[in-house]
Order: structure tokens, then sequence, then C-alpha cells
């Protein structure tokens, strides 16, 4: 049975680069003169596999205090990295929000699945009311276990109540996709609001 030919029953979705843009040199931009310095610092001091600690549980505060010691030149800045986190989220994906509207007008539970800290997602959350059409939100930081593995979509089975095969998951990550169908739902590689509306509107959840 193919993938357009299974009923969905909810759709949930991913935040950052789907709902949200994330861009995490916005903060820096005016500290560099010099974008190789900043490309510089980004992947030496505060590099993605640092913040994917943040991502998998670890607080924020212990975070900048290991990472100050270790680059007490730069501890202003990495300090940034937390207390001015929402200026790396300069705004809503284009075509995203409409998209959750419909769904939602459509009466299609909606839900989603973030790697987001936990002490990052309680700054961010309240600025963003689209999120309030959300059922339920599993935060990798809250739950200290993050995409792509298989223990956070089995967690999301659970706190959403619906088959992985009847949930259509969007998410920017290939790696997070090929994990969620390895794990059975139904997945949507998301590049854009018009491919995803068109992938919706195949699967008749908008008309």
């Amino acid at each position: 049975m193919s993938d357009l030919s299974r009923k969905i029953e909810a759709v949930v979705f991913d935040v950052g680069n789907v709902l949200v843009r994330w861009d995490r040199r916005l903060p820096y931009e005016n500290h560099f003169a010099d974008p190789a310095e900043l490309d510089r610092f980004l992947d030496e001091v505060i590099p993605l596999s640092w913040h994917a600690q943040h991502d998998a549980g670890r607080p924020a505060a212990e975070m900048v205090a290991e990472r100050s010691a270790q680059f007490p030149e730069h501890a202003d800045l990495i300090a940034d990295w937390f207390t001015r986190f929402n200026e790396s989220i300069p705004g809503p994906v284009p075509g995203s929000p409409e998209l959750v509207e419909q769904l939602h007008r459509a009466a299609v539970p909606l839900y989603a699945i973030t790697n987001f800290g936990a002490d990052t997602w309680t700054g961010f959350a309240p600025t963003f009311p689209l999120l309030n059409r959300f059922r339920d939100i599993v935060v990798s930081g809250v739950e200290k276990v993050a995409k792509p593995d298989p223990a956070i979509y089995a967690l999301a089975v659970r706190r959403f109540g619906h088959a992985p095969g009847a949930m259509l998951f969007v998410d920017d990550s290939e790696a997070n996709v090929i994990a969620a169908r390895d794990c059975g739902w139904q997945a949507h590689h998301f590049t854009g609001a018009e491919d995803l509306r068109a992938d919706l509107m195949q699967r008749g959840l908008l008309a």
C-alpha cells in the first residue's frame, strides 16, 4: 500500500525551519566584521554538536559555564547564545502558518516534535501563538531525547494517541524523516510550503 493511499489522522510538524526560520548567525553578525571570523566562532566555540547537547536535555547554564571556562575570551558571546536566542528566530517560514491554520480549520489534529532545548523553548514558545493550534508538542530538551532517536517517535506515538502509520510527519531534516519512516510513520521531507501544500492536497487533507 503506498503512502498516499493510507488514511492520515493527524499531521505532526517539526518547528525549526518548518514553522519558523532559525539562523544561529543572526545574534552574532554585528560582533564580527569579517564573516570568516564569525564562521570560525560558530564552528569552533559554539558548534552545532554543542548546541545539540541542549536539544538532548543538558541545561543551558551548565553548558554556558563550561564553554566559557574553555573559551574565556568569548565568554560574553557564549552567554549571548542563550540570552539572545530568540534573535536567531527571525520569523515564520513563508506559507507554513497558513497551512497550519487551514489544517486547523479542516479539523485535522495537529501535533509537533521539535529538537529544542528546554530553556530556550520556555523563552520562545510564548512569542509564537501559532503553537496554540497544536494539541501536544514533544520537546526534545524536556524529554531528554532528540530526533532522530527512535525513542522520541515512540514517545510521540504514546502521547498523541495515533498509530505511526496514521500520522504524517513533516521535517526539514532528511535524517529525521528517514528515522520516522523506519518507525512506521508517513513522512514529508519539507523543502517549502508549496510542496507541502501539494502533498497535503494529494492526501485529501486540504482542498
